[in-house]
C-alpha cells in the first residue's frame, strides 16, 4: 500500500491550501534558499577581499537546487544538526568550494535569513488573495448598493440597511487586514551577517579587525537577499517579536473571514443570501433537500485554527532568554508554515464564496416588510401630526396598536398587522401609509456610502494590484 494511505498527511496541503503556498514551505524551497544564502555570503566575502574564487562561487551556484536529501538525512542522523548536515551535503556536491561554505556564519545565518525571505513571499501571496476577496466584495456591493434589507443589532431587527452596505462592512475588515499585510511586508528586514550571538565577532576576526568591512558585509548580504536593511541589533536570531507580529496579522484575516462567513451562514438560515452551490453538489447524505453553507462553515473552522496559532508565537517571543533559546525551533516549524497555509486556505474559500453569492430579493423584501411597520411608526406619527393631529394622542394610539400587533406575532404566530390596524383608525386617515413604508426611506445614506467606499477605498486597491483582481478560486472538496 502506498505511503500516502498509511501515514498522516496534513489536510492543509492535501485539501485546502494552494499549490503555490504549499510549494513555498517545501523542503526544496527551504534548503534551496539556504544554499542561495551560502552563495550570497561567499560572494560578499569575496567582494570584500577574502580568498574565495569565482570558480568556487560558480560551483556553489550550479548546485544550489540539486539537493541530495538522502545524503543530508544521513549526515543529520550522524551529526544531530540540520544545518551542518546540509553544509556537508552541499560540500559533497561542491568539492572545490567545500572549505568556504558557511564561512564565519552561525546556523541562524541560513535558518533565519531564509525564514525571512519565505515570510516575505508568503505575505505577498496572502496579500494578493486579500485583494481578490476585496475586489469580489466590491463588485457584489455595487450590484446590491440600494437593495434594502433588515438590519440587526444584538441579533434583533434594527434600522434597515442595504445588502451592498453590509457587504462593505465585510470588505472593510479585509481592507484593514490588507493594510496590515502591506505594513508587515514593508517592515521586514534581513537578519544579515550578525554572527553567533549577534556581535559579529567571527566576521571581525575574518576581516582582521576591520569594522568597516564587517558592516559592509552585512549591507552586501542584505542587498543580495533583496532587503534594504537588516534588523538594527539581534541576538543569535532575528527578534521573535517579528513572528508574533506576523501571526497576529494573519490572525486578523481569520477574524475577518469568520465574521463574514458567520453572517453568510445566518443569512442562509434566513434564506436571504446563499453561498455558491454546484448543480451536482450534495448537501447531506441523508437529507437530500439540504443546501448547507458548507464553505462558509469551513471558513469558520479553518479561521478558528488560524487565529488559535497566534498565541503560540506570542509565548515564543516572550520566553527567548538572553541571546536566544532553542525552544522556539520546533514550535516555529509548525506554526509559521501552517498559519500561512491556513490563511491561504481561508482566503481561497472566501474568494470562492464572494464570487458567487446568491441574493433572493423577494425573501429580503418580505423579511423587511414583516418588521418595517414597527420601524415606520415615528415617520407615521410625524405625518399624522403634520396633517393636524395631536402628537400625544397619536403616540398613544400607535403604542396600543403596536402592542396588539406584536401580541398577534408573538402569541398567535400570525403576521404583523399593524399597518391594517392603523388604516382602520380614523386618526391616521390623512396619512399615506404606503408611502410612509417605502423601504428606501429608512436606509439613510447606505447606497451613497457604498459608492463612496468603493471610490475612496476599493478602487485605489484595484489600481495598486491589477494582477490580483477578482474571480473565483477553485475549492477542491
Amino acid at each position: 500500500m502506498p505511503d500516502h494511505y498509511t501515514r498522516y498527511d496534513n489536510p492543509l496541503i492535501d485539501r485546502y491550501a494552494s499549490p503555490a503556498m504549499a510549494e513555498l514551505w517545501s523542503p526544496q524551497r527551504k534548503f534551496g534558499t539556504w544554499r542561495r544564502l551560502w552563495v550570497a555570503l561567499a560572494e560578499a566575502e569575496s567582494e570584500l577581499g577574502l580568498p574565495i574564487s569565482a570558480e568556487q562561487i560558480a560551483e556553489l551556484r550550479a548546485q544550489a537546487d540539486r539537493i541530495d536529501f538522502d545524503a543530508a538525512a544521513r549526515y543529520e542522523r550522524q551529526l544531530r544538526h540540520d544545518v551542518m548536515a546540509h553544509v556537508h551535503a552541499y560540500g559533497d556536491a561542491c568539492p572545490a568550494a567545500r572549505g568556504i561554505i558557511h564561512l564565519g556564519a552561525t546556523s541562524c545565518f541560513v535558518t533565519d535569513n531564509a525564514d525571512l525571505l519565505l515570510l516575505r513571499e508568503a505575505l505577498e501571496l496572502v496579500r494578493d488573495q486579500l485583494v481578490a476577496v476585496i475586489d469580489n466584495l466590491g463588485r457584489f456591493a455595487a450590484q446590491h448598493r440600494d437593495l434594502p434589507c433588515l438590519g440587526f443589532t444584538h441579533m434583533q431587527p434594527a434600522q434597515p440597511t442595504t445588502v451592498g452596505k453590509r457587504a462593505c462592512l465585510w470588505a472593510y475588515e479585509f481592507v484593514l487586514d490588507l493594510a496590515e499585510m502591506e505594513y508587515r511586508i514593508d517592515a521586514l528586514k534581513a537578519r544579515g551577517a550578525k554572527g553567533t550571538t549577534g556581535t559579529q565577532a567571527s566576521f571581525l576576526q575574518l576581516f582582521g579587525g576591520d569594522h568597516a568591512k564587517v558592516r559592509r558585509l552585512d549591507e552586501l548580504v542584505c542587498r543580495k537577499l533583496g532587503f534594504e536593511a537588516s534588523y538594527a541589533v539581534t541576538g543569535q536570531t532575528y527578534p521573535r517579536k517579528v513572528d508574533s507580529q506576523v501571526l497576529a496579522a494573519l490572525s486578523g484575516i481569520g477574524q475577518s473571514a469568520h465574521k463574514m462567513a458567520t453572517d453568510v451562514r445566518i443569512l442562509a438560515h434566513r434564506k436571504e443570501i446563499e453561498e455558491p452551490f454546484e448543480r451536482t453538489q450534495v448537501g447531506s447524505s441523508a437529507m437530500a433537500y439540504k443546501r448547507n453553507p458548507m464553505r462558509s462553515e469551513r471558513i469558520c473552522s479553518l479561521a478558528r485554527f488560524l487565529y488559535g496559532l497566534a498565541p503560540i508565537a506570542t509565548e515564543t517571543a516572550a520566553v527567548q532568554w538572553l541571546e536566544r533559546t532553542l525552544d522556539d525551533s520546533a514550535a516555529r516549524r509548525l506554526i509559521i508554515p501552517q498559519a500561512f497555509l491556513a490563511a491561504d486556505a481561508v482566503l481561497i474559500l472566501c474568494r470562492n464564496v464572494t464570487s458567487g453569492l446568491v441574493v433572493y430579493p423577494k425573501v429580503v423584501a418580505a423579511a423587511l416588510h414583516a418588521e418595517l411597520p414597527f420601524m415606520a411608526t415615528e415617520n407615521i406619527l410625524m405625518a399624522a401630526v403634520a396633517a393636524g393631529g395631536d402628537r400625544q394622542a397619536l403616540h398613544e394610539c400607535i403604542r396600543r396598536h403596536s402592542q396588539a400587533a406584536a401580541a398577534v406575532v408573538k402569541e398567535q404566530g400570525g403576521g404583523n398587522d399593524l399597518l391594517d390596524r392603523l388604516r382602520a383608525d380614523p386618526a391616521f386617515a390623512a396619512v399615506d401609509l404606503d408611502a410612509a413604508l417605502e423601504p428606501r426611506q429608512f436606509v439613510g445614506r447606505a447606497p451613497e456610502q457604498v459608492d463612496e467606499f468603493l471610490a475612496a477605498v476599493v478602487e485605489p486597491i484595484r489600481a495598486r494590484y491589477p494582477a490580483a483582481l477578482g474571480g473565483a478560486a477553485e475549492v477542491r472538496v
